[in-house]
């Protein structure tokens, strides 16, 4: 019973952070530009293509097959306008393949739909799996399986499957192309901001946390925070993809406000120095709390330590202010400020960590130096 309450009990805790999750990303996409509006707006682009398609296919044309359109026009409203022309060519040649292929078989079966799958399904997952096809080689084979529960095999119907393949990838292409096209720039400076702000809310969880009586209580929430710094990282590496890919054949690089320019690549290193950095500390004071045969450094090298992670932790607001902000230079005279308070607490970590004896002070020369990278890794800029 006591083990059923627990699960019931982190389960209503993920539940709880996920609808705050949603909660935080549908606030984000009504009040301000940034990612969260950017996939709304593509959801509702890619909806709207597939309600189009539907329209001219089904509704007008009365074509045959009609579904082939609207699910070609939702697969072709990509990240970027360069995505959706490179990924609609593949999904044309793997569907209108898998429609060959299905129709093909259906014919030499005649219209047997289980020996139509044994004879398709097979040879279209395997060719789906060829690498010049990416991400679309499934196309082929759920195509193929709309091809042969339709149960006709015409050559009629087959160019009517065709043509709607390529009317949906029209449309999807259109669509993407000149509603809101995909810019991308802003992008890489929201995602950048985000893992300064995710940084020094954890370097600040960690001062506030080695100030308490059992300042080592956290920690091992500490580490699994600073290991998801890399999702973060990695949002900043696809963001960075996207705004150099956005900009090749984009018409929205002049239809479109494109924002500030993307900070320069630099920044992404040194920010991922900075988290590899927050990362070690953390691991640090957890393998501390997990190993009670280390001994701890003193409570002041803790409150000193403290002070400096603390400082960190504005260094790296104000680095989310001078991203976000229109008038930058207050934000930067204010960081530099704080830095300077930064490497004086260094200096004063110091003079305490001479004071530790024995493998208090392996550990504390450890963190010691973990604090000294990470504050020269954020003064760097």
């Amino acid at each position: 019973m006591r083990r059923t309450g627990t699960r019931w009990s982190a389960a209503r805790q993920w539940v709880g952070q996920e609808w705050a999750e949603v909660r935080r990303s549908v606030r984000s996409a009504c009040e301000e530009a940034g990612p969260e509006r950017d996939t709304l707006v593509q959801s509702l682009k890619a909806a709207g293509a597939a309600i189009l398609a539907w329209a001219l296919c089904g509704w007008w044309f009365q074509a045959p097959m009609a579904l082939l359109a609207p699910w070609t026009a939702i697969a072709m409203v990509g990240s970027t306008v360069y995505q959706s022309l490179r990924t609609g060519a593949q999904q044309f040649a793997i569907i209108a393949l898998g429609t060959v292929w299905a129709s093909g078989a259906m014919a030499l079966t005649r219209d047997r739909s289980m020996t139509s799958m044994l004879l398709t399904l097979p040879f279209m997952m395997l060719l789906g799996n060829y690498r010049r096809f990416g991400s679309q080689g499934i196309y082929g084979a759920t195509t193929a399986l709309f091809v042969i529960t339709a149960g006709v095999s015409s050559t009629s119907t087959v160019g009517h499957r065709l043509l709607e393949t390529l009317i949906g990838a029209v449309i999807g292409l259109l669509v993407n192309a000149l509603v809101l096209p995909p810019v991308h720039l802003r992008s890489v400076r929201d995602r950048l901001g985000r893992v300064a702000q995710e940084t020094a809310d954890l370097l600040d969880a960690m001062a506030d946390g080695l100030r308490e009586e059992d300042g080592l209580a956290g920690a091992e929430g500490w580490h699994l925070r600073a290991t998801r710094l890399t999702v973060s990282l990695q949002d900043v590496s696809d963001a960075r993809r996207w705004a150099t890919e956005g900009s090749r054949w984009n018409p929205g690089s002049r239809l479109r406000r494109t924002g500030p320019t993307p900070p320069p690549f630099a920044d992404d290193m040194r920010w991922g120095r900075v988290c590899t950095r927050a990362l070690a500390v953390a691991r640090t004071l957890a393998g501390i709390r997990e190993d009670p045969e280390l001994s701890r450094p003193s409570p002041d090298f803790f409150r000193q330590l403290s002070d400096v992670l603390g400082q960190a932790a504005v260094i790296c607001v104000r680095e989310t202010e001078l991203l976000t902000s229109a008038e930058p230079d207050t934000p930067r005279d204010d960081r530099d400020a704080v830095a300077g308070e930064a490497r004086a607490g260094l200096d004063a970590l110091t003079e305490v960590f001479r004071r530790q004896e024995g493998t208090a002070a392996a550990v504390g020369g450890e963190l010691l130096l973990e604090a000294r990278q990470l504050v020269t890794e954020l003064d760097s800029a």
